[in-house]
């Protein structure tokens, strides 16, 4: 088989399908802290163009119509609106509130197997990173992982490939022996250009966006309740997305170019 060394994952979107629980703490930190907004799915998917919480917060402020000292002020609340947020966040995803998306605790599992080591590129926090993994694979989630690159181990967000560069530069392996898992076109983007072999399996948010740069779109990597259809499966060679057919969509990548 090849040799494939890792698998990089998203978080966001790709292994669970966690933007409506950001939207719903973003909204709960929004009456919280007495600002009257209320992010709607059409309105928040618009600004999920933009990577980063904190980063959306900036350009849904910029939208506004307001005076500039208004728009400064707010600016400067972007730090104490976004810690709300991702408390709220937290207790939602320990409470269950958020299941990993179908396939993907199986790959988890099929990789382990397989010798295959496993990164996170991701542009959350830490903190969400964390709470999914415990309540979505157990309490010895965290050390299923070699490297847990989040928001702050990047100067910049997806699209840019620093993430990505990070989280190859701390498993000492060749964007050659990785393959990234995403959902999105800027998650896309940024594993593109870290050089890597990109899978896409879009989410309800991202699902209109652009993945012709994709080496494999998806719409889910399948389990044994919910396989892929034959169509998709003849692009794999099985109903399930697992590490051998990974490792045979490389070999005819270099094969065939």
């Amino acid at each position: 088989m090849t040799n494939l060394k890792a698998l990089i994952f998203d978080v966001d979107g790709t292994l669970a399908d966690t933007e409506e629980a950001h939207r719903c703490a973003f909204n709960e930190a929004f009456q919280q802290l007495g600002l009257p907004w209320n992010w709607s799915k059409p309105r928040y998917a618009h600004l999920l163009v933009t990577a980063g919480g904190k980063e959306r917060l900036a350009a849904h402020i910029d939208s506004l119509d307001l005076p500039a000292p208004d728009r400064r002020e707010l600016m400067g609340r972007i730090e104490a609106i976004h810690q709300a947020k991702t408390l709220n966040y937290t207790r939602m995803v320990l409470g269950g509130g958020v299941a990993l998306r179908d396939g993907v605790a199986r790959l988890i599992d099929d990789a382990a197997r397989a010798h295959v080591r496993l990164g996170i590129a991701t542009t959350t926090t830490f903190a969400n990173v964390e709470a999914l993994l415990r309540m979505g694979l157990g309490a010895g989630a965290l050390d299923r992982f070699a490297v847990i690159g989040a928001a702050g181990n990047a100067a910049r967000k997806k699209p840019a490939a620093d993430i990505y560069e990070y989280v190859l530069r701390q498993l000492g392996a060749s964007p050659q022996e990785c393959v990234a898992i995403e959902d999105s076109a800027n998650g896309l983007r940024a594993a593109k250009a870290a050089g890597l072999y990109t899978i896409v399996t879009p989410s309800y948010w991202t699902r209109t966006e652009d993945f012709s740069g994709a080496d494999l779109v998806l719409p889910s990597l399948g389990s044994a309740l919910r396989p892929l259809t034959p169509r998709t499966a003849a692009l794999v060679g099985n109903t399930m997305l697992g590490v051998r057919e990974i490792g045979r969509q490389l070999d005819a990548l270099r094969e065939y170019g």
